[in-house]
């Protein structure tokens, strides 16, 4: 997808809506001069080579520094101005450097702070799949992936399930969310609440979801470059499980029915499942949902799922299976802590980490990845899910609101006061 113009000199008719990708090739195929919206992204690649490369950048305060060592480079930034740009070529044999300048100009079109797209919706089974959203008969993946976008974009705030371990959405905004040092960038609403018996701890319906994110790198408009957790409070724990993997297989029409009434259980061994570590299990069918828990679009037999895995946060308080408690994590995760506690359901960039658990430094996110982060199962509760309903870009001003306005749904205080940063 092209969404992005270069302007030079000679034709300034439009304004930049994305990466760029068709820049005039002069000497260096670098412009003097370009106009970009902000949040979005100006693609370099120069034409010339050298043993080294150094991208400088002038703000409009007149702060400078150094953006890139590498030969390609993509420009982004949220403040509006004029910014200078040098472009060095390290060589011995071939110095060069090339001055330059980037306008960010205002969007003609507003931003939304909403979702504008799901890109993938893959819940894994659970009890909620095929109703949240409905599935109707000859439904597709596409029809789904359709469905799950009308719920949870814009201010539509429909509750879409994904399911057992692992099931996940993707979604993005109509412009990169920045990512500001120091600061939340972007809300995630799910259902989470809390039990009144025992309020210090914190516990009630958390199902905590892991997040991750992703750069468009290759500018192509598609979730396909590399992707980055978001280190919540556990990813560092001796609990919390890297590289794992699960796989669910459909239900075995040969299989056994066998009931457990005194757990409002239709069906104990109704999804087997196994994972990386050996172990396995089935995910029962409880008598209060009875359509199919296996997501009707799916044509494989099996489903694969693979990420970080949290401890079970769940507990019998009642000894007895009636009454289960589902205890929140400190931070990091959706669905995790009731929705009016802004910053707790708030995400920072800053927090991504690569698949070694690396800090990892991202201009933004073009595209965000929800995914279930405990594999559980509390009897007549079921299985443990994530469900979200909406995202929202903290750095896009709500339409009619003022800078200082709090969010809809905020308890009041700052998302910056409490915001939480990975050690």
């Amino acid at each position: 997808m092209r969404t992005a113009r270069i302007i030079i000199p000679a034709c300034m008719a439009a304004l930049l809506s994305g990466c760029t990708a068709d820049i005039p090739t002069v000497s260096l195929g670098i412009d003097d001069t370009y106009y970009i919206n902000r949040m979005q992204k100006l693609d370099l690649h120069p034409a010339l080579t050298g043993s080294a490369y150094r991208w400088t950048v002038t703000r409009p305060d007149g702060t400078t520094e150094t953006a890139a060592e590498t030969r390609d480079f993509i420009f982004i930034d949220a403040e509006e101005g004029r910014y200078s740009l040098k472009f060095e070529i390290i060589d011995p044999d071939t110095p060069y450097e090339h001055e330059f300048t980037v306008n960010v100009l205002h969007e003609e079109i507003e931003y939304s702070p909403y979702i504008a797209r799901v890109y993938e919706y893959n819940p894994a089974p659970g009890q909620f799949v095929n109703k949240m959203p409905e599935y109707e008969e000859g439904d597709t993946y596409a029809d789904m992936t359709r469905k799950a976008e009308e719920s949870i974009s814009g201010t539509n705030d429909i509750m879409i399930t994904l399911g057992g371990y692992g099931g996940y959405v993707t979604f993005g905004f109509d412009h990169t969310v920045i990512n500001i040092p120091g600061e939340a960038d972007f809300r995630i609403w799910g259902n989470c609440f809390y039990e009144l018996t025992d309020p210090d701890r914190k516990g009630g319906s958390a199902e905590p979801g892991i997040v991750m994110v992703s750069y468009d790198t290759n500018c192509n408009g598609l979730p396909d470059d590399e992707w980055y957790e978001l280190a919540g409070s556990e990813y560092r724990s001796d609990a919390t499980r890297h590289n794992y993997s699960l796989t669910y297989c459909r239900p075995d029409p040969l299989r056994q029915i066998v009931a457990d009434e005194e757990n409002s259980i239709d069906d104990l061994y109704y999804i087997r499942w196994h994972d990386n570590e050996g172990t396995e299990g089935y995910m029962p069918k409880n008598v209060f949902h009875t359509q199919d828990y296996y997501p009707r679009w799916v044509s494989d037999d099996s489903m694969t799922f693979s990420g970080s895995l949290l401890a079970p946060n769940g507990k019998d308080i009642s000894g007895y299976g009636t009454y289960y408690v589902l205890y929140s994590y400190p931070w990091g995760y959706v669905d995790n802590h009731p929705n009016e506690y802004a910053d707790l359901n708030s995400f920072d960039i800053g927090n991504a980490v690569d698949s070694e658990g690396n800090p990892v430094s991202l201009p933004g996110a073009d595209f965000i990845r929800v995914y279930t982060g405990v594999n559980q199962y509390c009897g007549w509760l079921g299985e443990t899910s994530t469900e979200m309903s909406r995202a929202q870009d903290l750095h896009i001003q709500l339409p009619g609101a003022f800078p200082d306005d709090p969010l809809p749904g905020d308890s009041g205080f700052s998302l910056t006061q409490n915001h939480h940063k990975q050690p």
